[in-house]
This record gives structure tokens, C-alpha cells and sequence, in this order.
């Protein structure tokens, strides 16, 4: 894969996913008492920027084209960030996103819509990587060069059917598959580590034969470099250092935020060091 890491995309894709945050909090805000996830929207906006932005090969004006590349999100309370993404590529517009929460909306809860890039409905957590594995073994089968990528949460690494699909994506040696891996070290019940252990991540993953690779997840040069380096012949995992709840200093690393209502202070709050220069 051909991956632009110039000082010129680094600065694009900041200005991106700066769009993305403003959206993502207005969305948040218009959801009123209903809340939104917010501490995994934001702790995976600048993974979504750089995918979208630069490393997926699709095209909303064929969004259903065979070849087209595959991005599964596991992590599915993540939608805040997902959405403005799509506004970013032309599947939707800025306007849709005041459906957001509203019942009967396309974009109500977590949809399957593959006409506006949605290619996966998650909720139930767990599922997405059997699914990539799958598809990943469908296009070696009909000779498409297409990849597949799937966004997880470290939450969701509790669930004992990803470790079997781990195991299937190296047995079938799925050089087309890319794992994503927010690791923010927090899920709904507290940190990741009190929950369930996951020791050293990355030598887990390397020990499943993935080819496994570290980067800062908010950081766009670092997060270009690591999808430059992923390999053809073995599956890969992109394992990204993040914060949960990142850019809101009232979210920040604080389990509650999984799914909270806003408030007008706070979005003012968020706004302007948002604006002001001071998340990024």
C-alpha cells in the first residue's frame, strides 16, 4: 500500500478530523438527554480521519463496487465519529446528521447501508472480526485485491470468538486484513485492565502471528506511518495508544463518559479549546 505521509496530508488530515470533532459535538449536543457515546467517538476521531482520509479505496459514487475496500467497526459506540467521517467523503451530508437520534432516521442506532458506507451493523460486540475474517477469505478465493479493516475496541477483546478468528486470519495467512485496535484502556465497567487483564497486547497479537504494529492514535503522522507498514502475506494489527474521551478535559480517561448527555457548558467548553488549538 501506497500511503502519503508528506507534512502537507499530515496537516490536511489534522484539518479533517478538527471538522470531525465540531461535528461529532454537535451531534452530541442535539442528542440532548438521550446522550451519546462520547469517550469512544473521541478517542478514535483521528484513526477515522487518516482512514477515510487517505489509506480506504472507496468512492461514494459506486458505493457498492466489488473491488471496493471493507471497514467493519466493531467498536460501534463510536458513531460521532464514524458519521462526520462519512460527511468528510461525500456519503452523506452535514445536514443528515441532525437525524442523529432520531427515530426512523438513516442513521438511527447502528445501521447496515452500504449505499452510505455503513458495511457493518455492530451492538453486539465481538462479531465484526469473525465477519472481516470472512471477507478476507472471499477475496483471496475470487482473486480481489480488495482489504478488509476492522475497528475494535480493548473492551471488546474480552470476547473469546475474536481470539478464534485471530487464530483463522493467520491460518489462512489473510495479508488482506488489517485490525485496528483502540486502546484507550477503558470500557463501560472501569479500566481494561481491572476488567480483564490483556497483559502485553502486542506480544499477544505477534504471538498469534499477526503482524503487529504500535503507533500514538491521535498523532495523524504516526498513525499514516503505521498503515504504511502493513504486510501483504500475514495479517496485520495496528494497535493505537488513545484516550478515551480525548480533546474533552471533562471526559478525558473517565469511564462515566462512555455514554453521557452533554451539556451547553461543556459544549461551549469543548468548542472553544477545540477552536483555540488546544486538543491537538
Amino acid at each position: 500500500m501506497c500511503i502519503n505521509t508528506s507534512l502537507e496530508n499530515v496537516s490536511r488530515l489534522k484539518e479533517m478530523s478538527i471538522r470531525m470533532r465540531k461535528m461529532a459535538l454537535d451531534m452530541a449536543l442535539s442528542a440532548g438527554a438521550k446522550g451519546a457515546h462520547i469517550g469512544g467517538g473521541f478517542s478514535c476521531m483521528e484513526i477515522m480521519a487518516v482512514l477515510y482520509g487517505e489509506v480506504l479505496r472507496v468512492d461514494p459514487k459506486d458505493p457498492v463496487r466489488p473491488e471496493r475496500d471493507r471497514l467493519l467497526i466493531s467498536k460501534n459506540h463510536c458513531t460521532i465519529a464514524h458519521f462526520p467521517a462519512l460527511v468528510e467523503k461525500g456519503y452523506i451530508k452535514e445536514s443528515d446528521l441532525s437525524s442523529y437520534t432520531v427515530n426512523g432516521s438513516r442513521l438511527i442506532g447502528y445501521p447496515y447501508d452500504p449505499e452510505i458506507g455503513l458495511e457493518y451493523s455492530g451492538g453486539s460486540l465481538g462479531m465484526a472480526i469473525s465477519v472481516g475474517v470472512g471477507q478476507a477469505i472471499s477475496a483471496k478465493k475470487k482473486g480481489m485485491d480488495y482489504k478488509v479493516y476492522v475497528l475494535m475496541g480493548d473492551g471488546e477483546l474480552n470476547e473469546g470468538s475474536i481470539w478464534e478468528a485471530f487464530m483463522s486470519a493467520r491460518q489462512f495467512r489473510l495479508g488482506n486484513l488489517v485490525v485496528i485496535i483502540d486502546r484507550n484502556h477503558l470500557c463501560y465497567d472501569g479500566t481494561t485492565e481491572d476488567v480483564m487483564q490483556l497483559g502485553d497486547l502486542c506480544a499477544k497479537m505477534s504471538s498469534f502471528g499477526f503482524n503487529t504494529i504500535n503507533c500514538n492514535g491521535h498523532d495523524i503522522a504516526d498513525l499514516l506511518r503505521a498503515f504504511d507498514m502493513t504486510a501483504d502475506d500475514v495479517p496485520n494489527v495496528i494497535i493505537c495508544d488513545t484516550v478515551k474521551g480525548k480533546g474533552l478535559s471533562f471526559a478525558e480517561n473517565r469511564p462515566e463518559w462512555h455514554q453521557k448527555a452533554i451539556t451547553q457548558e461543556q459544549y461551549d467548553t469543548a468548542l472553544a479549546d477545540l477552536m483555540g488549538g488546544k486538543v491537538l
